[in-house]
């Protein structure tokens, strides 16, 4: 159950990976989509809704450079298959999606970050950095829910 970055050498505007996690999808979508299971693996959400079009924001620690915002729009629910939102952090406007696809010992999760600009080279290896850090988060986390 290891994070496998499935991000081609070249690329530079898209960041893909892919879990095989021996849980069942209802159980991934729960740590997708739950503000309590958020923080635990990703960052802290306020006004989480899954209704298309609806705004919410993740706060981490402000870091030099970083007021620690990450700001987002719904763009896409289809519950225990597939979230969409915006990721926009200062003028980085991304898309980040999860596509959940039952498999014979549980879920693959698919996470596509979409939208880096050429000049974003340092945003891109940050946030494939970041997804690395938080996609282990993830499952370690997934044992631990009920």
């Amino acid at each position: 159950m290891t994070l496998s970055d499935k991000t081609a050498k070249a690329q530079t505007e898209t960041l893909s990976f892919e879990l095989d996690l021996q849980h069942p999808p209802d159980k991934v979508w729960r740590a997708l989509t739950d503000p309590t299971l958020l923080v635990e693996w990703l960052l802290p959400v306020v006004d989480l809704r899954l209704e298309p079009g609806a705004a919410f924001t993740f706060k981490a620690q402000p870091q030099p450079g970083w007021d620690g915002l990450v700001n987002c729009r719904m763009l896409e629910i289809e519950a225990h298959r597939r979230l969409s939102y915006t990721w926009v952090v200062g003028d980085m406007d991304t898309v980040v999606t999860f596509t959940l696809t039952p498999t014979a010992s549980g879920t693959r999760l698919s996470l596509v970050h979409t939208g880096f600009k050429p000049d974003q080279k340092q945003n891109f290896g940050g946030a494939r950095y970041g997804w690395k850090m938080m996609g282990g988060k993830l499952v370690d986390l997934l044992p631990r829910i009920s």
